[in-house]
């Protein structure tokens, strides 16, 4: 039963990268729970709706994920996620590349259906 939440989560981690690529908004509202929190490298909290307008809108534009360093720590009816990422893009048309951590913590909700309830990131300098 672990293996099979942990392969659920790999492949719920994939599903996010792949629509955060393409700013697949129909993907992420499904993979971004309406409760989201979400602390970035900058120490700004944001939502699900600011994550949602910031693709819609085109002011993110992700071109590249590259994740490695991945950890996953099993609870009951949730996994957190700990990676060393890798993103080249641009923000509001300024370059946005960057190597950072992210944690994410995922919850298994009704259906068997996992969502991201909270995400931090850290910019790592070298």
């Amino acid at each position: 039963m672990e293996n099979n939440r942990e392969v659920q989560i790999l492949e719920a981690e994939e599903l996010l990268c792949k629509a955060m690529l393409e700013s697949d908004t129909v993907s992420l509202d499904k993979l971004l729970s309406s409760n989201l929190i979400f602390t970035n490298h900058l120490g700004q909290i944001l939502g699900k709706k600011d994550d949602l307008e910031a693709h819609k809108s085109g002011l993110l534009h992700i071109s590249n994920i590259a994740v490695e360093d991945q950890q996953i720590k099993l609870q009951q009816d949730t996994a957190v996620v700990f990676a060393k990422v890798t993103i080249n893009g641009n923000y509001d048309g300024n370059p946005t590349n960057g190597t950072f951590r992210f944690t994410r913590v995922w919850q298994n909700t009704e259906g068997n259906h996992w969502e991201v309830i909270a995400a931090h990131s850290s910019l790592i300098t070298v």
